[in-house]
């Protein structure tokens, strides 16, 4: 029998056990990457959402699923150096491939459309500021704070250098930036929404933005809610 969601429960650990909860998160705008330290209730206030209907409709998707396999890998129970690897080869590679796509687009229909839609130079103005931290951000995390992570689990002890305590907490800090910079982008865009004299290049960059909303969401949760605490614990462990 299925365990009735506990709304005290953060959002974060919510989604750690059922990863599949992110679809009803994601709908309902509730954040469960940068904001996910709230409780249910407190997400559910801070939207304006009556919390005993979320619970609801969170209960019946859990209940559906009962007995069947998510499909979405556990990563609270996977190897550190497997998360790391998957982030990089997952969410980093599609952040590499996909800003300078969006960022074309995002240049084109300013230029075209921003007389009409002068939101459209500010959606520009945030969107190419955080594509430019997002890359360093993930120079950061390969080049220094994965492999420190990678160190703990193949070496069995603390790394000589440092903790990565001190690491991951500015990467936290970058991530909430970014979680700024997409809230920004879907208040100036009215949720994607793509007016009625949308060419298909708006409509291709509205598109795209909302699908990196969407992949970062996925990408900053697995980061500050599995990645960074598990590794934090393991570093404890070992000193």
């Amino acid at each position: 029998m299925t365990t009735p969601i506990d709304a005290s429960k953060s959002v974060a650990e919510l989604v750690v056990e059922q990863p599949s909860l992110t679809r009803v998160f994601e709908k309902l705008g509730i954040d469960y990457c940068c904001g996910g330290k709230r409780s249910l209730k407190e997400a559910c206030e801070k939207r304006g959402l009556d919390a005993q209907s979320v619970l609801l409709t969170l209960n019946a998707l859990s209940g559906a699923q009962n007995g069947a396999a998510d499909a979405e890998t556990d990563w609270s129970r996977a190897a550190l150096s497997e998360l790391c690897d998957h982030i990089e080869q997952t969410h980093h590679r599609y952040l590499i491939e996909e800003l300078p796509r969006i960022a074309t687009l995002v240049d084109k229909v300013s230029r075209v459309h921003g007389g009409n839609h002068p939101s459209l130079h500010q959606v520009k103005e945030v969107f190419i500021g955080m594509a430019r931290e997002l890359l360093e951000h993930l120079q950061k995390e390969e080049g220094m704070l994965f492999p420190m992570i990678r160190g703990l689990e193949a070496n069995g002890s603390a790394a000589p250098m440092g903790s990565v305590a001190g690491p991951i907490q500015r990467m936290e800090t970058e991530h909430q930036a970014s979680g700024d910079g997409l809230e920004s982008l879907r208040e100036l865009t009215d949720g994607y929404t793509p007016p009625a004299s949308a060419c298909g290049s708006y409509r291709a960059m509205l598109s795209g933005l909302e699908d990196l909303e969407k992949d970062l969401h996925h990408h900053i949760h697995k980061e500050n809610n599995i990645l960074f605490p598990r590794a934090i614990e393991k570093e404890a462990s070992l000193r």
